[in-house]
């Protein structure tokens, strides 16, 4: 009967944004006791972190919304079984309340004939680095890497061969070459095949004026600073390699 949204430290536009709907849902009676008069009550209320990165890790999330530094905790127990304040709590990201609504109107067989087998659906890919116009789409799991960069975010500068790798998942997977990039399918699968993931989609494009050394030391930096330092191969790793 209660739900929470939690948004990074930085928002604080978005908060202002989040908040007064949520003061308007209120008012409108889609929110609070009876909710659209199904008989159910449901209280939304919305918190701001303090940035840290370690709180996009769900348990590390709750222990901040708890009023406790974010830090992960042990599992199990598992958040379906004891998350906020030892309650039962489910913990959804954004892209995954989002696509919600058009799953419930079109219905869950539409959803799950999109994309390929074992990677059905939707996914958003971030789309950023060396290309003419950066961009947040949503397309299907598996479509071509190089369709995405080449259809939506105007190509590569400098042109499709003066790539050099790309980082298809976010910081954290590993970077793939050109070569690789050619043909590779954005879905979990044949990314892992490749040696690397489909991880956030957060893709980073490199072109042949990157400083692949740099670029690895920028990410290693910021992993070594935001390390909650709880296991030792990232506390004590992260600082080794810088």
């Amino acid at each position: 009967n209660v739900g929470f949204i939690y948004i990074r430290g930085e928002f604080i536009n978005e908060e202002k944004i989040l908040d007064k709907a949520i003061q308007e849902s209120y008012q409108k009676g889609f929110l609070g006791d009876n909710a659209c008069g199904s008989g159910f009550s449901f209280d939304l209320h919305l918190h701001r972190g303090a940035g840290a990165y370690i709180c996009g890790e769900e348990t590390g999330l709750l222990e901040s919304l708890e009023g406790k530094k974010g830090l992960p905790r042990l599992k199990p127990p598992f958040p379906a079984n004891a998350g906020l304040y030892g309650k039962p709590t489910t913990v959804s990201n954004v892209e995954t309340v989002a696509v919600v609504p058009t799953i419930l109107r079109r219905g869950a067989d539409w959803f799950s004939n999109l994309g390929r087998k074992n990677n059905t659906g939707t996914k958003l890919f971030c789309i950023s680095g060396h290309v003419k116009k950066p961009c947040v789409i949503e397309e299907e799991m598996g479509v071509p890497l190089k369709e995405i960069i080449e259809r939506y975010a105007g190509g590569v500068i400098g042109g499709w061969d003066n790539l050099l790798a790309v980082i298809p998942g976010g910081s954290s997977t590993p970077l793939i070459p050109k070569s690789i990039c050619d043909n590779v399918l954005m879905d979990f699968d044949s990314l892992q095949n490749e040696g690397s993931g489909l991880g956030t989609a957060g893709v980073i494009v490199m072109n042949k004026s990157t400083d692949i050394i740099k670029a690895i030391w920028r990410l290693s930096k910021f992993y070594s600073h935001e390390s909650c330092g709880q296991c030792t191969p990232c506390r004590e790793g992260t600082g080794w390699i810088m």
